[in-house]
């Protein structure tokens, strides 16, 4: 019962973190907030949660990445993936050495292995944590793309450096040559079998609702099950479960576009796992929260081992590690846009110059946060022969700490790096989403023609189909020209923004008089539900089209 209690309390938490979000005067980042409550249950509760770095890996990763993996925008990461590359590949990789020794250098008594991995496990980013901070200030669209497509790939990367070297420090030995062919071992084999766990159960699960019909809970039930199982399964062949995860999301993706599933699921199955997105975030941040009184209580007893007797000395160790990490960002992100620069300039192409505000940005925008968390609460208690693991309390306090340092900072910064910033030009969607409109209208009126006639055919009231066929199809023929032609198309936007404003009304006055008739037992509640589910639906789908 006492777990169950804990588990409450946390939920709880989460939810008043919401709501002095949203109360705050200025722009906290959720994140910190829900750190404060973590520090505030510690606090009046005394106990602190045991965290099993196992238990706690597979009940908070595998569900992120694979969301993650699911919802990223496709074309924006196709678009931008020699970037995105960099950053989540070379960026790692650079972030990892360089970091890394200095860690060695300030600390001389934290073994280089665990070293490494610290530095691993910081070098992922958290669009998440970003676009909380930036919800006042719009970050443009393109470098959200990049951010997100990084943040899915460096979560992958970072956290198979960090096994890799705490692999090497429970075995105190590491191999070049073996380290290679255990990481394309762990990426291949994880990708193949995330990618291969959805198409399967994807391929079954499409089979047995045509042949029996598709439940909407079940098919949510699965899509919850399916990045744990693609994780089991590769961590069971000593592949990644993490880059399973991420794959399992991709593939996922991609599986949702052959539009099997029924309305009603998707509507049901993005409410789970927004909620569940949330809930998992935020438990997260409140637990790390909730263990930092003990965190600082055990890295202020170490710090004695790296040479210094003040405990003011991990502040200083947090603040350069920051710099560091700012620092090699900045001139990657540099170095990068120069080498593209010159390609395009070899090839005949004039690219937009980005003011330095923006790599200013980009450079701050690499937030720490939700996995840079959870990775480092896993590491080992202890070392294969029983002693303690070397230097884990400090290593996850300096994790902290660039974390919480990195949100303030990029909280700070980035609103006035932004503000008025002239931005590359975007690609505009409203051409691409005129000629989606144009061809689903075309598409809807031969569905119409056809079903008129084969449903009114051989029937005395046909004339009836052919009335309401119709207008049906004038208002499909309004949509297509009104979105062919330069002014009417403009004046087609304002009648459609106009005509969504006053379905809302409309949609919003129908809900109250029937919750006013389910109150007054005029109609009975079976039937109010489904009435008000049917607004829900339709209101979601006009407030969607905003």
């Amino acid at each position: 019962m006492e777990s169950v209690g804990i588990a409450l309390i946390l939920l709880v938490a989460v939810v008043l973190s919401g709501t002095l979000s949203r109360l705050s005067p200025v722009a906290i980042p959720l994140p910190l907030i829900q750190i404060a409550l973590g520090v505030l249950i510690a606090t009046v509760f005394g106990a602190g949660v045991e965290l099993q770095p196992e238990v706690f890996f597979l009940l908070f990763l595998p569900p992120l990445l694979f969301l993650d993996g699911w919802r990223i925008p496709k074309e924006g990461l196709f678009r931008d993936r020699a970037v995105i590359l960099e950053l989540a590949l070379g960026l790692v990789v650079l972030t990892v050495l360089g970091v890394g020794v200095l860690i060695k250098w300030m600390i001389p008594s934290m073994p280089l292995p665990v070293a490494f991995a610290l530095a691993a496990i910081v070098s992922p980013t958290d669009p998440i944590a970003v676009s909380a901070i930036a919800a006042r200030v719009p970050i443009p669209k393109r470098l959200m793309h990049i951010l997100e497509g990084e943040s899915l790939l460096n979560d992958a990367s970072g956290l198979v450096c960090m096994q890799l070297a705490v692999a090497a420090a429970l075995t105190g030995v590491f191999s070049l040559t073996s380290a290679f062919g255990t990481f394309l071992w762990l990426a291949i084999g994880g990708i193949a079998i995330g990618a291969g766990v959805t198409l399967v159960v994807t391929k079954v699960k499409d089979y047995v609702s045509h042949k029996l019909g598709e439940e909407p809970g079940s098919q949510i039930l699965i899509s919850l099950l399916i990045p744990f199982g693609a994780y089991l399964l590769a961590e069971h062949f000593h592949c990644s479960g993490i880059l399973a995860a991420v794959a399992a999301g991709i593939a996922m993706s991609y599986a949702e576009q052959t539009g099997q599933a029924l309305g009603v699921t998707r509507v049901r199955r993005g409410a789970v796992w927004d909620t569940m997105q949330f809930a998992l975030n935020g438990i997260i941040f409140v637990l790390f929260g909730e263990q930092l009184p003990k965190i600082i209580s055990g890295a202020a007893k170490v710090v004695t081992e790296t040479g210094h007797m003040h405990p003011a000395w991990l502040l200083g160790y947090v603040l350069a590690i920051n710099i560091a990490l700012g620092l090699l960002r900045f001139a990657w992100v540099w170095v990068s846009l120069r080498f593209t620069l010159f390609r395009a300039a070899r090839q005949g192409r004039t690219m937009y110059k980005p003011h330095w505000r923006l790599l200013a940005a980009t450079s701050l925008a690499g937030v720490r946060g939700a996995i840079t968390l959870a990775g480092i609460l896993t590491l080992p208690l202890a070392m294969n022969d029983g002693t303690p693991f070397p230097a884990r309390d400090l290593a996850i306090f300096l994790a902290a700490g660039v974390i919480v340092f990195s949100l303030i900072a990029a909280s700070i910064s980035l609103p006035f790096l932004l503000h008025n910033l002239e931005l590359p030009p975007e690609p505009s969607a409203r051409q691409e989403e005129d000629i989606a409109r144009i061809a689903a209208a075309e598409a809807a009126i031969r569905a119409i023609e056809k079903h008129q006639h084969a449903l009114g055919q051989g029937r005395t009231d046909a004339d009836i189909y052919s009335d309401v066929g119709a207008r049906l199809m004038e208002l499909y023929r309004r949509r297509i020209e009104g979105s062919k032609t330069g002014d009417d198309a403009e004046t087609a936007r304002m009648m459609a923004d106009v005509d969504r404003r006053l379905r809302l009304a409309a949609l919003r006055a129908e809900r109250d008089e029937f919750f006013r008739l389910g109150r007054t037992r005029v109609v009975s509640d079976e039937i109010i539900r489904r009435l008000v589910r049917e607004i829900d639906l339709a209101e979601a789908r006009y407030n969607l089209s905003s």
